[in-house]
């Protein structure tokens, strides 16, 4: 059973999941991709959703809540990554910046040796299902400004302002000695 919840956050529902316990999503209830990505994961686990509290969705529950509240900085909760394994490989680069910190498309498409992939990079950035987890929420655009988000560009510049990001186009660079 893949048993998920929802969570009212204080920036919109989040549908909250897992497997085998471990995290298999934690999403924007709304999204438009909503119907696409919970096939992926029923797909990926052939299994079916069952809507019953688990102590894992409790535990995500409690960090988010920390997080909102400027408490949580780095999340503790075992997951799973569900999807290709190109989009895998972004979400991994996903978990290197930092907390207080952003990084442009272009960055991270380099940050993969990638450069030409920005499009492909985007695109999985957005498939992510362990959104502010795996925080696709601190990737903007080259310029600065804020580019699409699951959950509403409002609620991306709320994440943002949550961790102290100011996004100002000449402060976007998340390493001044970028090690990728």
């Amino acid at each position: 059973m893949i048993y998920r919840k929802h969570y009212a956050s204080p920036l919109g529902t989040l549908s909250i999941a897992c497997h085998n316990d471990r995290l298999v999503m934690c999403d924007w209830k709304h999204r438009k991709a909503r119907t696409q990505l919970d096939k992926r994961i029923l797909n990926a686990l052939n299994d079916r959703f069952v809507n019953e509290l688990h102590p894992l969705i409790e535990e995500c529950k409690i960090q988010l809540e920390d997080y909102f509240n400027g408490k949580l900085t780095v999340f503790s909760l075992p997951y799973t990554l569900i999807g290709t394994e190109f989009q895998k490989k972004i979400w991994q680069k996903l978990l290197d910046i930092p907390y207080g910190r952003s990084m442009s498309y272009l960055e991270l498409s380099q940050a993969i040796h990638q450069p030409e992939a920005i499009r492909a990079v985007a695109t999985a950035n957005g498939a992510n299902a362990l959104s502010i987890i795996v925080p696709c929420h601190r990737v903007i655009g080259s310029d600065g400004k804020l580019t699409g988000y699951a959950g509403g560009l409002p609620t991306k510049k709320r994440l943002l302002e949550i961790e102290g990001i100011n996004f100002q186009p000449q402060q976007t660079r998340m390493f001044d000695n970028s090690p990728f």
